[in-house]
């Protein structure tokens, strides 16, 4: 686990259980790192504005302000369950790592009774093997969120290796494959990039000129595009 995820992780930990609190060396053995580490963490946090205090005693600890904690998802076990068999599809592509957080989120968010009910259910259902793209590196899966420019090596089908520099634009995904959409300095137009291709990648300090990506360049000649919406 990175600091980033560790971070978030302690912070879901604490919400969980406020307003009780819980040990430095307890997050420490849950994290498998050092005391000191966590001590830093909860500092960090603290300096980032997170409502984190210390509860002095031999039953203390550090909590989380009750102002702070979300009040509980009203999700039945079998909403939880599809959400978790939904998000399991997510492995491979660029969000993978979001939806294994925003799992953790709706499973500490609900009441504890569903939680254990909703747990139970997971453990009944089995998924087998299936295909599913590589998994993409972390600096690609974020290009979109960075809004940076990207150094990155990148293969052709016989294994040639170019050097280039692309903004990134937008992501396509196949069930085998996931093409990272970008603006080509190299080419000088735009290009699709597979993600499994890409040898080395670079985020760079320059901030590109907004480009918007249109319909037609998007015109892949063997299947239809679906643009993802957040409206179910």
């Amino acid at each position: 686990m990175n600091r980033t995820d560790r971070l978030y992780a302690i912070v879901e930990e604490l919400r969980a259980i406020s307003p009780r609190p819980r040990s430095a060396r307890w997050l420490a053995d849950r994290f498998e790192v050092s005391v000191r580490t966590v001590e830093r963490d909860i500092s960090a946090l603290q300096q980032s504005g997170t409502p984190i205090y210390a509860e002095p005693g031999r039953t203390g600890g550090y909590c989380l302000d009750k102002a702070h904690t979300m009040p509980p998802v009203n999700l039945t076990p079998g909403e939880a369950v599809a959400m978790a068999v939904a998000l399991k599809h997510l492995d491979g592509t660029p969000f993978r790592a979001e939806a294994r957080s925003a799992l953790r989120k709706l499973v500490a968010a609900m009441h504890e009774e569903d939680a254990a009910e909703a747990r139970e259910l997971a453990s009944r259902v089995h998924l087998l093997g299936r295909p599913s793209p590589p998994p993409m590196p972390r600096k690609i899966a974020d290009a979109l969120e960075a809004g940076r420019v990207l150094r990155i090596g990148y293969a052709d089908r016989e294994g040639a290796v170019t050097q280039r520099e692309i903004e990134p634009l937008a992501y396509v995904g196949k069930p085998t494959h996931w093409y990272l959409v970008s603006w080509c300095r190299l080419r000088r137009q735009i290009r699709v990039f597979r993600t499994d291709r890409i040898t080395s990648v670079t985020v760079t300090a320059e901030v590109p000129t907004f480009r918007r990506l249109r319909r037609e360049d998007l015109d892949i000649p063997y299947g239809d595009v679906e643009q993802l919406t957040l409206a179910g």
